[in-house]
């Protein structure tokens, strides 16, 4: 089997353990928040980064992957800025209508690429921001209802946005740069994350749900379905990294919006969630649109693939050049 197909391989197990994984601890959550009233959702992602990093520092112990130290700051940076964006998603959620906050999730889809275009100088086809756009049209028509708009909420919905961007934009980025993979990045950045949380969750869960994390009933049935969806969670953040890692933050958000898809199909067949029409319309069309976007980036890696051979001699002479060695750097960090 040759590298290229390896790549290939490893990037759709990493997608599939990514879309199984978040489906898994959406429905578990689901039951959890909806079903027995626990309501502390940032307390609980701070949980489940704390169980993750135990996770994975029991894997490092049995020697499973390397520890590769590097920059503090940027890990730790890095951390802290994931860590404010889940919180800042969590109170877009708490001051918005649900319409609303999920069209701050599918602004999230243009502002990648709009920063990776301006910052990463990163091209993207006519054709990848058509299906784009027919998904984020259908996700739309699928899951945006009322619209209230105000100012709090809309500061707060704006500034989830790019702190979303750019943490999944570093997530790419500090991987290819350090050359480290995704358990290494997670291992290191996950305390950063768990303490930024577990800081301000229960303060922002108190704030609100106008309820005390600390004096809620843990029966044994909320317990169970706590320690199941810290579990699910690993897999969750380890998938997270590996897919941002192996594709780009625009695929990740794409993925992120067939698992949206698939938790309302999956909602209406296990749960009996509500289902109309207009539903099942924006979910054909979101289909439409991510099958697209896989077309077109397949067809766009051949024709690099094939191109590569002709570049091969002017990449060979750029590395004797330091200005050009720069240029073919700031490539690799898109």
């Amino acid at each position: 089997m040759s590298e290229g197909q390896k790549f290939q391989l490893g990037t759709v197990g990493a997608l599939s353990l990514s879309v199984v994984s978040s489906v898994s601890i959406v429905i578990c959550n689901k039951a959890l928040i909806s079903t027995l009233g626990f309501t502390f959702a940032t307390t609980l992602t701070s949980w489940h980064l704390l169980v993750t990093f135990c996770s994975l520092h029991v894997a490092l112990w049995m020697k499973l992957f390397e520890h590769k130290p590097f920059d503090a700051r940027a890990v730790m940076g890095f951390g802290i800025l994931n860590g404010i964006s889940i919180g800042l998603l969590n109170l877009s959620l708490g001051f918005n209508s649900v319409g609303f906050y999920q069209m701050t999730k599918l602004a999230i889809i243009p502002c990648t690429v709009l920063l990776e275009t301006l910052f990463f100088r990163k091209q993207f086809s006519r054709s990848i921001q058509l299906s784009l756009t027919i998904l984020l049209m259908g996700v739309g028509i699928a899951t945006v209802t009322d619209l209230q708009l105000n100012v709090l909420g809309s500061v707060l919905s704006l500034l989830a946005v790019l702190t979303t961007c750019v943490a999944q934009i570093m997530t790419n980025t500090i991987q290819k740069k350090f050359k480290v993979s995704s358990t290494q990045l997670l291992y290191q950045s996950c305390p950063y994350q768990a303490l930024t949380l577990f800081i301000v969750g229960p303060f922002l869960d108190g704030l609100l749900t106008n309820k005390n994390v600390f004096a809620f009933k843990y029966t044994p049935l909320v317990l169970f379905f706590i320690v199941l969806s810290c579990l699910i969670s690993v897999s969750v953040n380890f998938s997270t990294f590996l897919v941002i890692g192996k594709t780009s933050p625009v695929t990740y958000q794409v993925l992120g919006h067939l698992k949206t898809c698939l938790v309302l199909a999956f909602g209406y067949v296990l749960l009996r969630d509500p289902f109309s029409w207009r539903n099942i319309l924006g979910i054909l069309i979101a289909v439409a649109g991510m099958v697209l976007y896989s077309y077109c980036c397949v067809l766009e890696n051949q024709q690099k693939q094939n191109e590569a051979p002709v570049k091969l001699p002017e990449d060979k002479e750029s590395e004797t050049d330091p200005f050009n060695r720069c240029g073919k750097w700031n490539w690799d960090l898109s």
